[in-house]
């Protein structure tokens, strides 16, 4: 037996814009905004290195070229993850 995909692959993540303040991510056809104050890992980063986010499981978030790991719930809901990391210079 022999597997098929059907219809659009709609289980990945790609940074769609990045301005000074953030950047925007689609997964899954929803947009987020990550703002640099909020997630300051992202900050000084490439767009090289922005851009190679993957998705796992469907709402685990991994930038292997920062090491760093995001759960959608964390954007969606930022409130319930009030400590920020500092970033280091």
């Amino acid at each position: 037996m022999k597997l098929e995909s059907i219809g659009a692959d709609i289980s990945k993540a790609e940074v769609l814009n990045v301005t000074p303040h953030g950047f925007w991510l689609m997964v899954a056809e929803r947009e987020y905004f990550l703002d640099f104050d909020r997630f300051p890992w992202f900050r000084r980063a490439t767009l090289d290195q922005l851009f190679a986010v993957e998705l796992y499981h469907k709402e685990h978030l991994f930038w292997p070229q920062l090491d760093v790991d995001l759960d959608l719930d964390c954007i969606e809901h930022t409130e319930r993850y009030p400590l920020v990391a500092k970033q280091c210079d």
